[in-house]
């Protein structure tokens, strides 16, 4: 046995295989296209870092409300007691300020809203005397929400699910232009070119391609 396990050292290779060998970039462009990636993942997974996932109507369920939104409404829900009377709901709207509650007690809702409302296109109702239902019109509607009132818990937008059965309905030039807007609304949130500036990068690269004799080494492609 002690031959045996002699010939097995004997058999045991002593350099590396290839496939564990670290594969090098080709060129110091390829290395810096690798370093911008990383840099852009670090800085990505740190904006995310602390906020929450959104509920299914792309907003946030609270402990004492609830808010959803689209691109051009936030819809809130607030839980009263049971057999609440509308006199005594207590509702004020300003276009950066909301607050609700009941009246003799604390708001349930007071603070600076994350962007402005048009208060003229805003409407609240007692829904079966047990819930304050409220509809909020953006000013801004190319802009998700990150909270309802600034200083709560923040979302994270990058995973809001637009309603694609409302894109539908809309004419080809239309949808493509708001579908072109959510794209770079995104890309922009995730620290990543707009739909222009890839555009840009690519003619760049053509034109790089196509003269491989210049010096393109401080060009930048963003």
């Amino acid at each position: 046995m002690a031959i045996l396990s002699e010939v097995e050292e004997d058999q045991t290779p002593t350099n590396p295989s290839p496939s564990s060998e670290t594969v090098k970039p080709e060129n110091k462009e390829e290395e810096a296209e690798n370093k911008e990636a990383a840099a852009a993942a670090a800085a990505d997974e740190k904006k995310t870092e602390g906020k929450r996932a959104p509920n299914k109507g792309n907003g946030l369920d609270m402990d004492t409300y609830s808010w959803g939104q689209s691109l051009q409404e936030v819809t809130i829900n607030v839980a009263v007691p049971a057999g609440t009377k509308s006199r005594f709901v207590v509702y004020e709207l300003k276009k950066n300020h909301l607050k609700v509650g009941l009246k003799g007690q604390p708001p349930i809702i007071d603070g600076e809203l994350f962007q402005s409302v048009k208060v003229e296109d805003c409407f609240w109702s007692l829904e079966d005397q047990k819930s304050i239902s409220i509809l909020l019109t953006k000013q801004n509607q190319m802009d998700w929400w990150k909270c309802l009132v600034k200083g709560d818990p923040e979302i994270d937008t990058q995973k809001v699910e637009p309603e694609t059965s409302k894109l539908s309905d809309l004419d080809l030039e239309t949808r493509s232009t708001v579908e072109k807007m959510m794209f770079d609304q995104r890309q922009k949130s995730m620290g990543l070119p707009t739909s222009e500036e890839m555009q840009k990068q690519d003619l760049l690269k053509q034109f790089m391609a196509q003269h491989p004799e210049m010096d393109f080494s401080g060009a930048k492609l963003a």
